[in-house]
């Protein structure tokens, strides 16, 4: 077995290709992954930010005071054009047709629907489809200052006091207090995608290198000789699965130690204090559970992807196996990002997802250790099952010689 292991692993270390997808691809995909989210969302964000919309704003006279807040706002810019809008329906148009950005429709004068002791109707026509858009927050904020400039001038007029106004309208404050860290709170957020991250490049190492294991083998006519020597099925399926499964940790190794290492680097240049407290409680220890969960998923990929390139005729047709199995793997990973989704004595039991789930945990800082443990001894448990399947479909003559 330990033959046929060494074997192997030289022709492995021999394939240039396959070197790079297991070692060199993990160790880059972090930092660009990393520097192109935060570019690109902070580019987005920014240009946002800085954009001036042009705006129209129909029946100025009901808020000659909201009128100039937004005239002289640094985002907005009024419509110079000779084209009059009068309704929304106009609004809207023009608003589809790229002759204005935004149109505040003011449909009645809030002081005189104020004094009827009614509510004054404004609406804002803008194309809200964008997923970084400031235009209605902007107007709403200076609509909203402008609303309590009028209350507070109605309640004063009525006779009660400044200092009483506020507890006037709101009787009762109601706040918040959170038992949740920063860390855990983030991690809720941000944990759920790191496995999206990780447990398909661990399947990617174990694929290339099963796939010429199995399906190359037969392709170069090399499997008969290897099957002629004094040395058994069982032992010629684990010397390939140990070669496979030695790939596949490899890959999680470089990939967690290259997530370690880029988000201690991230924590020195983000300027977000909450980013900082809350990843850089993330220790050395923790990083080490999320790779000693990966090891039995490694195994289990390994068996799985070692058996299709065994039953594939060629190495194209191998290919073609793991491209389902590789959309396959998102499936239960998107099964753990669901809301309320959380590692249970149920939930640890799912394959890949329980492992998704436990990473989240163990980001948030609330890992629960008898529950990992439930998953290790289920991974290694269906682990060993797909490697005895392996074995027993290496030992008949029709998938080797299909």
């Amino acid at each position: 077995m330990f033959e046929v292991f060494k074997k192997e692993l030289l022709e492995l270390i021999r394939d240039k290709k396959t070197l790079f997808f297991v070692l060199a691809l993990p160790m880059l995909i972090f930092p660009v992954i990393m520097a192109l989210v935060g570019f690109l969302g902070s580019q987005a964000a920014l240009k946002a930010e800085q954009k001036v919309h042009t705006y129209y704003l129909v029946n100025e006279q009901y808020g000659q005071a909201y009128a100039e807040r937004v005239f002289y706002h640094k985002s907005f810019k009024k419509y110079d054009g000779n084209e009059q809008f009068t309704s929304i329906e106009q609004l809207k148009q023009a608003v589809r047709d790229g002759v204005i950005d935004v149109g505040i429709y003011l449909e009645n004068d809030p002081e005189k629907m104020l004094a009827q002791g009614k509510q004054a109707n404004w609406q804002v026509v803008f194309n809200d489809a964008q997923s970084i858009n400031f235009i209605y927050d902007r107007l709403r904020s200076l609509a909203n200052e402008f609303s309590d400039s009028l209350r507070e001038q109605t309640l004063v007029s009525l006779g009660i006091e400044k200092t009483k106004q506020q507890a006037i309208l709101q009787p009762i404050q109601i706040s918040k207090i959170d038992t949740a860290d920063k860390r855990e709170n983030l991690g809720e957020k941000l944990g759920a995608f790191i496995p999206y991250l990780l447990i398909p490049l661990v399947l990617m190492g174990a694929s290339y290198p099963a796939i010429d294991l199995g399906a190359g083998e037969k392709e170069r006519g090399t499997l008969e000789t290897l099957l002629l020597t004094p040395v058994t099925r069982t032992q010629l399926v684990l010397g390939k699965f140990l070669t496979v499964l030695l790939s596949s940790l490899a890959c999680a190794t470089v990939t967690v130690l290259s997530m370690a290492v880029w988000v201690s680097v991230a924590i020195g240049f983000v300027e977000l204090d909450t980013v900082k407290s809350a990843f850089s409680s993330v220790t050395g220890a923790d990083f080490l559970l999320i790779f000693a969960l990966l090891v039995p998923i490694a195994a289990i990929f390994s068996s799985l992807v070692l058996a299709i390139s065994i039953y594939a005729r060629t190495f194209k047709e191998a290919q073609n196996y793991m491209a389902p199995l590789s959309m396959g793997v998102f499936l239960p990973i998107l099964i753990s990002v669901m809301p309320n989704m959380e590692l249970s004595a149920k939930t640890a039991l799912i394959p890949v997802t329980n492992v998704a789930l436990a990473i989240k945990e163990i980001i948030k800082g609330t890992v629960d250790y008898g529950l990992l443990s439930m998953i290790v001894i289920a991974s290694v448990a269906l682990a060993a099952l797909l490697l005895a399947f392996c074995v027993r479909w290496f030992s008949k003559e029709e998938v080797l010689f299909r």
